[in-house]
């Protein structure tokens, strides 16, 4: 096991610190059960991300125009994702939503900083329950724990898997949008996030956008040499 631990300035960073990294250190193997069985993917250990200035803007990874690649999240879609993670509406055809999991957890997390103070480490928001493990997919996001410290409101967030290039900025995006919501409803300021996953990971379909993005030929250097990962 090698775990990771990575800084970054805001979001469009520790986007693209991790998949620098990741091109560099990731573990191939081959997927035997879950999304995308049958392919490969390029993954983490384990990574730790502390992400000190998440509310700057952009949220949105940084794509050079003169890469001539599409951002792996388009504009607008954080605005249409955010009822996904805060309300439990449904769209046909999904198993769960994260709001519905999410969304009292969210209200009485912000009554309890306002009503009862910030010193507690009861506020922390649950994603799944013990049959999410039968469902096809199951969450991927696992839960939000929270800390107002030096009034600023924190966020430390667990996804047991987690696709790095679209993944992970809309979950982390959509995240921040809600993070100042609640800083705004407590009274207090927007904080840090530090996000963990050890499954974070690239599925073999964008390996040779992410060596575009980063200028790496880590993945295609390693199969040239007949270089595989182990599972």
């Amino acid at each position: 096991m090698k775990p990771e631990f990575i800084v970054a300035r805001d979001l469009p960073d520790a986007w693209f610190q991790c998949v620098y990294r990741l091109l560099e250190t990731g573990h191939e193997y081959i997927i035997d059960r879950g999304s995308y069985k049958g392919q490969k993917r390029l993954e983490f250990d384990y990574v730790t991300v502390h992400i000190k200035y998440p509310s700057a803007r952009p949220l949105l990874p940084d794509i050079p125009p003169a890469l001539g690649i599409p951002n792996p999240v388009s504009e607008g879609y954080l605005e249409q994702y955010l009822p996904y993670l805060m309300t439990s509406v449904r769209q046909p055809g999904e198993e769960y939503t994260y709001g519905q999991y999410l969304e009292s957890q969210i209200n009485e997390v912000i009554r309890m900083y306002r009503e009862e103070g910030h010193g507690t480490n009861q506020a922390y928001m649950l994603v799944g329950d013990q049959q999410s493990i039968y469902l096809d997919n199951p969450p991927c996001l696992r839960g939000i724990d929270t800390r107002i410290k030096d009034g600023k409101l924190h966020f430390f967030v667990y996804f047991r898997s987690w696709d790095l290039w679209n993944g992970f900025p809309a979950n982390l995006g959509a995240i921040q949008m809600l993070k100042e919501y609640m800083a705004l409803s407590i009274g207090v300021e927007d904080g840090e996030i530090i996000a963990a996953s050890k499954g974070l990971h690239l599925y073999d379909y964008v390996w040779e956008l992410a060596e575009l993005r980063t200028m790496q030929t880590a993945v295609s250097s390693k199969e040239s040499k007949g270089s595989h990962g182990e599972d």
